[in-house]
């Protein structure tokens, strides 16, 4: 392996965690990464990797919001409640470093909901955007994982 290919991978493992952890754009990053990869390559190889990769991310971007938001609005869960979980999740981000973004969605969707159904129904309406949350996390890690796939196989085609 080349040392861009051990930068690149450095770079792809980051990404995937930055979907985990939503504390960096981790597709954003593997994008980058296999774009700075086959740039350096070159080929036509190189082209169908970061082509392939871009359709997987971009296709994972597309269904990480539709199918999620399909499922709350089925839920009876309004998009309101779910930018004020998203602005009071920024709020925490930036006061409980790592996992403030989770917790201020869950307050905030939680208080949202509880103003909207009252005490009763606000904790079931929370537990749905958290399923929600975390079928959105995982659709964008496989298509991440997919997009890092194509990489591996550029890599070993190449």
């Amino acid at each position: 392996m080349s040392l861009t290919e051990v930068l690149v991978a450095v770079a792809l493992a980051v990404g995937l965690a930055g979907i985990l952890v939503p504390l960096l754009p981790g597709s954003a990053l593997i994008f980058a990464a296999i774009l700075v990869w086959a740039l350096t390559v070159g080929s036509a190889g190189g082209w169908a990797v970061l082509a392939l990769a871009t359709v997987l991310l971009l296709v994972g971007t597309v269904v990480k919001y539709a199918v999620p938001g399909k499922r709350l609005k089925d839920a009876g869960i309004p998009a309101s409640t779910q930018w004020i979980g998203a602005a009071v999740g920024i709020v925490g981000f930036f006061l409980v470093p790592v996992v403030g973004i989770v917790l201020g969605f869950v307050l905030g969707v939680y208080l949202a909901e509880h103003r909207r159904v009252g005490s009763a129904q606000a904790w079931p309406s929370t537990k749905h955007a958290l399923r929600a949350v975390g079928l959105s996390i995982l659709i964008e890690l496989t298509a991440g994982l997919l997009a890092t796939l194509a990489w591996v196989v550029g890599v070993v085609a190449t």
